[in-house]
């Protein structure tokens, strides 16, 4: 490998990947066992000598070599003298381990608010209706200053917003409490795979990625992803978040000598297995103007048309490995396999991709002013790291003694919307105690006082017995004047 270039292997000419177009992103595809891991292997190296930091997801647990040299053997000297490859030497490289479980790496999280609606709802697989009362929660969010940092502030936004649907329909439009339990049952299936491990503090600051060593070597990245893989729209959602954050955070800087980072996504078909239009074309818009960030993408898969027309378009440097042609299906494969390359008047392109060895592959890369280069016949070089995984100490080492220990693997739990919003629901619930109380003392009151009005009203329709005495005594008196009066009259 020179400084502007990284040597791939070996044709008629030796085959190089210029690092001035290495931004211009990349295909390595092939069937399972036709050697994509080693090619991907023998670039991540490239790449970390020229000073590029790289970032490559470790489907198989076979990437972490990379972190130790290579045991000498035979085929391999045999392979870099018929490639003359000199001096071949075994060499480790600077790696970071990276694990969204946190168990084989450090620790990757990023915020609810981070990860956005959009790709949220692809990862819980919601339809539009329920995308759309997401969408309303994040704007809740924003508008009453709620910072969603992990699942359960989301989960508790969701409860408020069930609370107050019939207020939120008017100002935002109609909340379903329906989509509003659908969104909160998937959030619990997302919760059991795992993924509030990766929602939360301390967020992943993209920077720690584009790191070099001291003497100036990229430091490979390395996620584990062999457990992630069991949930494929996690892994995929995750990738597409980051190399989004990538594209919102760089700034511009054109046409670079050399790539300020290089992402490898490997098992490309499970980003664009089953996504809806608008993830495609975010997904395009990304791959297209990433490149101006400096960033190199290069996707990883057996079948080269897991990647749709609109991004394969614009994937300069390709390395295809053998492929099978038994059915229909896989002979049409291997047609638009071959259609991509620029041909070579040396051989057939349609014929020998179904003919090529272990470790051969079919190259090509962009040469002169960005042009694709003729396609070539290549006996891919061998890696100078490990072939195969680390052990687990090896591993534990390399992490013990890492600078992002002590700023990953602890996580943090700041006040957020489900601190804010139980404080809230506490507040209500002690206003509705006390409202309560206020009634009934207000009730208690006004039934003593009609108590009170009444027994008054009985007593002054009674008499007493002084009463009845001198009303007694009044009415004889009055009768006796009477007589006398009268008995005066009649005596004249």
């Amino acid at each position: 490998m020179s400084d502007q270039s990284i040597f791939l292997g070996k044709s008629e000419k030796a085959e190089q990947l210029k690092l001035k177009y290495a931004n211009r992103h990349g295909l390595i595809s092939g069937a399972t066992g036709t050697g994509k891991t080693i090619s991907l292997q023998i670039m991540a190296e490239g790449f970390s000598d020229a000073g590029v930091p790289v970032f490559v997801a470790d489907v198989k647990g076979d990437l972490s070599g990379l972190g130790q040299p290579v045991e000498m053997k035979d085929f391999l000297l045999e392979r870099a003298d018929k490639i003359d490859l000199n001096p071949y030497t075994p060499r480790d490289f600077p790696v970071c381990f990276w694990d969204l479980y946190g168990k084989q790496g450090h620790p990757i999280r990023a915020t609810v608010s981070e990860m956005g609606p959009l790709l949220l709802s692809r990862l819980l697989d919601l339809n539009d209706t329920q995308e759309g009362v997401l969408t309303l929660a994040f704007r809740l969010a924003d508008d009453e200053g709620l910072l969603l940092l992990d699942l359960k502030d989301l989960r508790a936004l969701l409860v408020e917003i069930a609370n107050r649907a019939k207020e939120l329909s008017a100002e935002y439009g109609h909340v379903s409490r329906a989509s509003v339990g659908a969104i909160q049952r998937r959030l619990l299936a997302l919760e059991e795979q795992g993924a509030e491990n990766f929602f939360g503090e301390p967020a992943l600051d993209l920077m720690d990625f584009i790191r070099t060593t001291d003497e100036g070597k990229g430091i490979v990245n390395i996620l584990a992803a062999d457990k992630l893989m069991h949930t494929p729209k996690l892994y995929a959602t995750f990738l597409l978040w980051l190399l989004s954050e990538l594209f919102e955070e760089l700034p511009e800087i054109g046409d670079p000598d050399k790539p300020r980072l290089v992402f490898f996504f490997d098992e490309a078909h499970l980003l664009f297995d089953d996504a809806p239009k608008a993830l495609l074309q975010k997904v395009e818009q990304v791959v297209r103007l990433i490149r101006s960030k400096g960033v190199g993408v290069f996707f990883v898969t057996q079948n080269p048309l897991d990647v749709p027309d609109s991004v394969s378009s614009q994937l300069g440097n390709r390395l295809q490995h053998a492929l099978r042609a038994f059915t229909p299906r896989e002979q049409k494969v291997v047609r638009a396999a071959a259609d991509t390359f620029r041909p070579n008047p040396a051989f057939k392109t349609l014929d020998v991709i179904t003919q090529l060895g272990i470790g051969e592959a079919l190259v090509s890369t962009l040469v002169s002013k960005g042009a694709p280069g003729i396609v070539e016949r290549t006996l891919i070089r061998p890696p100078s790291s490990r072939m195969g995984p680390l052990t687990k100490k090896e591993r534990k080492d390399i992490m013990r003694y890492s600078d992002m220990a002590d700023k990953y693997d602890e996580a943090i739990d700041r006040q957020s919307a489900y601190e804010d919003l139980k404080k809230r629901a506490e507040q209500r619930a002690k206003a509705a105690e006390k409202a309560a109380e206020q009634e009934a003392k207000a009730k208690k009151s006004a039934s003593k006082k009609r108590t009170t009005t009444s027994r008054t009203r009985r007593r002054s329709n009674r008499q007493t017995v002084g009463e009845a005495a001198f009303k007694s005594a009044a009415r004889t008196l009055a009768r006796e004047l009477v007589r006398g009066l009268l008995g005066t009259l009649k005596r004249r």
